[in-house]
């Protein structure tokens, strides 16, 4: 029987290894829509300590940050006087100082691009995923982290000075006449504006922040969930504090939850939010809640409910939530004005079917990289999904009134009862047909108006020089935006804890100037922010919620697809949506009677 187990995992491996791979190195020819798919990878909120302000992609105003919050391209983070924040993709971990601006420009699965306007953030590269780079964007230079290790930039423009420190591993500083290599134990102060002078000084001694970021990488390297869940997995190394593994012969290892509250099932205690290019999200409210809820399936064994993650030798396509949603034709209507909206978890080997615009391709991954025993064969062949026997249906279903939902209150207070019967005479619906309202765009807290400034940094490239045997880069062969890259994760062994800072080898270095009035001691920071140095070009600004708004009443609860936004940029209408949804939103529309007949002509008379 061992035997034959192994024979199965290493087939099944082989098979998800296979659907797992880039959809351009599947089919040359490519799907039309494989480019637009939703990047796999993004960056969760993990950590936060004092006042920390979020501003969406595309939108202007500020909201409290919300823990568990995942960040995608284009997001923006401000840490007040005293605040600390982390955000985290699994083998990265990027750790915010107090009064530091810090955007997600571009984050895909090829490239996390960062755009520190002012501050100071360390950057912990646990490992670095194949094809894929880093870069953090400064007012004076593009840094480009090559290696994995521990790197601290610090940025202050008031100064006109930026500060590059390698703990461990390897940066390339690019950009404005630079290319500058910097390896362990070396630290470069960039100074000045028109030229950009670059010097060597000597590492600066630790402080309170480096020691914090330390404490913070020990809870990384000792992870014992790192034996059952992918390293690319955000949130694994909660797990150990707030729960245990336990094997299930059918299932393997799956992780249980402890302290549960009385009632709990998945999917009940957080908000939905909304969030591009995914459109509706879940946040979790506990403080391991990133991982069971955009990874993997729920399980309930006996009374318990639990994790089971994906197979850990595949990076996994993060999802929104896997979960399906309930209505048809009726079942709102039934609560009274208004209406709700039901979902209910995803059982292990069910399909996920994205609300949001997708390839067949992304549909295979999104499911084959999260459940371990799935029929691949079938994710896309299902003719009708309210024939699939959903095992949570009329189990573990949760309601809010439609208000509550669009506006980002708290599922637990704000529950409406369903009886198992209404759960089980109502279908399977694609999305809730609900527009969000500003509250769910801003994670679902109040505006907040924090001191920075309300421009965002310009973003300006220099190409580089490139190294020996490679061509030009320009924005023709940057990393594309969203073609998915998976490879083998690193050994648990691989991640490990940056050492204290030390003094470099080379004495000959110039000592490094003390820490000059930092950041901390302004009032605020200035009005207006220099222009900040890229190596690639970032990605089109997303547009605000306002411009979409009136397109999206045609078809509400879903995102516009990508043809919809490039129209509206283009200064165009958005156009129809062209997406099958699966399943649809109504049943066929019934046959029209037959006219009535025509009355006889009258007979001739005699």
């Amino acid at each position: 029987m061992k035997a034959q187990s192994r024979i199965f995992t290493a087939l099944w491996l082989a098979l998800a290894l296979w659907f797992a791979v880039p959809a351009s190195a599947q089919n040359p020819a490519g799907d039309q829509n494989q480019n637009t798919d939703p990047p796999g990878r993004v960056a969760r909120l993990s950590y936060m300590s004092g006042s920390v302000s979020f501003e969406p992609a595309g939108e202007t105003d500020w909201s409290l940050a919300s823990l568990n919050y995942p960040l995608s391209s284009g997001d923006r983070l401000w840490t007040d006087k005293g605040a600390r924040a982390e955000l985290e993709t699994g083998n990265l971990a990027i750790r915010m100082s107090e009064q530091t601006d810090l955007s997600t420009t571009s984050l895909n699965d090829q490239l996390v691009q960062l755009g520190l306007g002012q501050g100071n953030v360390r950057i912990s590269a646990y490992d670095l995923r194949s094809g894929s780079e880093i870069e953090v964007d400064t007012p004076y230079a593009a840094v480009t982290i090559t290696r994995k290790g521990s790197y601290r930039i610090e940025t202050y423009p008031d100064q006109n000075r930026t500060l590059v420190t390698v703990d461990r591993g390897e940066v390339q500083v690019t950009g404005n006449n630079l290319n500058q290599t910097v390896r362990s134990g070396q630290a470069l102060e960039l100074t000045g504006t028109d030229p950009v002078q670059a010097g060597s000084v000597s590492l600066p001694p630790p402080d309170s922040f480096d020691q914090w970021c330390n404490q913070r990488d020990q809870q990384y390297a000792n992870a014992r969930s790192r034996q059952y869940v992918s390293p690319y997995v955000p949130g694994y190394y909660e797990l150990d504090q707030y729960g245990g593994w336990e094997t299930v012969a059918q299932y393997g290892p799956i992780w249980y939850p402890a302290g549960l509250p009385g009632g709990w099932c998945p999917y009940r205690y957080g908000r939905w939010v909304w969030v591009e290019p995914w459109g509706w999200t879940w946040v979790d409210t506990a403080p391991w809640g990133f991982a069971p809820f955009h990874y993997g399936r729920w399980l309930q064994v006996g009374v318990r409910w639990g994790w089971l993650p994906g197979p850990i030798a595949v990076a996994p396509i993060y999802g929104p939530a896997f979960v399906a949603f309930a209505g048809g034709a009726g079942f709102s209507a039934s609560f009274g004005v208004g209406g709700v909206v039901a979902w209910f978890p995803l059982g292990p080997g069910e399909p996920f079917y994205p609300w949001y615009h997708h390839s067949d391709v992304y549909l295979r991954q999104i499911n084959v990289t999260n459940v371990r025993n799935i029929n691949v064969t079938n994710i896309t062949n299902v003719t009708n999904i309210n024939n699939v026997h959903y095992r949570y249906q009329t189990t573990a279903a949760t309601a809010v009134s439609s208000n509550a939902f669009r506006n980002a209150e708290p599922v637990h207070q704000n529950l409406v009862p369903v009886k198992p019967e209404q759960m089980a005479r109502a279908q399977v619906i694609p999305h809730p047909e609900v527009n969000p309202t500003p509250r769910a765009i801003l994670a679902g807290n109040p505006p907040v108006h924090p001191p920075v400034p309300a421009q965002r940094p310009a973003i300006v490239q220099h190409a580089p020089v490139p190294r020996p045997g490679q061509p030009p880069i320009t924005a023709h062969n940057a990393p594309p935006p969203n073609a998915a890259v998976h490879n083998t994760p690193p050994s648990p062994t691989t991640a490990t804890v940056s050492p204290p800072r030390t003094e470099p080898a080379n004495p000959a270095v110039a000592p490094h100037p003390p820490t000059a009035p930092p950041a901390v001691n302004r009032v605020g920071p200035p009005t207006t922010q220099p222009p900040l140095v890229s190596k690639y070009p970032p990605p089109v600004e997303k547009l605000p919620y306002e411009q979409k708004a009136p397109a999206m009443e045609q078809h509400p609860g879903r995102p516009l697809e990508p043809q919809q936004q490039q129209n509206l940029h283009a200064g165009m209408p958005a156009g129809p949506m062209v997406d099958r949804e699966f399943p649809q939103h109504a049943a066929p529309a019934m046959h029209a009677p037959p006219p009535p007949r025509a009355a006889p002509p009258p007979k001739p008379k005699g």
